[in-house]
């Protein structure tokens, strides 16, 4: 008789979600699941053609493919998230070109969010990789997010910048959850406390994170530190199910938007 197969799960490949796995990787919890790794919309990809069963997807998802997360856990940020950063060579409120790093699409619907309601602009979209000088070479702004954010200094780039982790907690007062763990439509019901558990174990473990991690990505491990236990946060409670649902509200606004012809993108 074979054995039952371990779920698949797809993880995301930046700094930020290793925590979340450490336990999966090197606790308690290694051996209970088939772990792979993408960027966050290839994380979602993966569970809606099957090929992954569980992920961390980017939190927008959750409306497209009608998942439910695996409560507790995920990425989210009560402040400056420092890797999503949104770069203007032209005021906010007048951008209408704008290049995008197709590889969150919660940080592309962010963004829209922000600039929408906060400086009334809809600019047309461009998905580009990440390098910021190729991007800002025909368009008045780009967003780069992930490692590739952390790599630059906000304060030395010679642009406009928004943290749009800052920008969604002080329009709204909630914090804002970029990604969560869910499961694909039909899938068994997991247990969150695998998952809460192999957080926690790497939660215990940040020091060594951040010493393996750091020279991978090319940054400090000041900056590796403060940005694992400063600008994530991984625990999720009630406040930031509400910023959540707000999210997922405002952005299925902008999608009807789309839809009925009133946004150029």
């Amino acid at each position: 008789m074979s054995l039952p197969s371990k779920p698949k799960i797809s993880v995301v490949s930046y700094l930020n979600t290793v925590p979340l796995v450490w336990g999966m990787l090197h606790g308690k919890q290694q051996g209970l699941f088939d772990l792979s790794f993408a960027l966050p919309a290839e994380c979602a990809d993966r569970l809606a053609d099957g090929r992954a069963d569980i992920g961390i997807v980017p939190s927008v998802e959750l409306n497209r493919q009608k998942l439910e997360p695996i409560r507790g856990t995920g990425i989210a940020c009560r402040g400056p998230v420092r890797s999503i950063l949104l770069i203007s060579k032209v005021p906010f409120d007048q951008i209408q070109t704008f290049a995008t790093d197709s590889s969150s699409r919660t940080s592309v619907a962010l963004s829209r969010i922000v600039l929408s309601r906060k400086y009334g602009v809809e600019p047309k979209l461009f998905s580009q990789p990440p390098h910021l000088a190729a991007m800002l070479e025909y368009s008045d702004a780009a967003l780069i997010i992930g490692d590739a954010a952390l790599l630059l200094n906000p304060s030395e780039i010679p642009f406009q910048v928004l943290d749009l982790g800052e920008e969604w907690t002080g329009m709204t007062g909630l914090p804002m959850v970029f990604a969560v763990w869910a499961a694909r439509a039909g899938f068994a019901p997991q247990d969150p406390g695998h998952f809460q558990a192999s957080l926690r174990f790497g939660l215990g473990h940040i020091d060594e994170i951040v010493r393996q991690e750091h020279s991978k990505l090319g940054i400090s491990e000041s900056l590796a530190r403060d940005y694992l236990t400063h600008n994530i946060v991984y625990e999720l409670g009630e406040r930031e199910y509400a910023g959540l649902a707000a999210f997922l509200q405002y952005a299925s606004e902008l999608g009807h938007r789309k839809a009925t012809g009133k946004v150029s993108v």
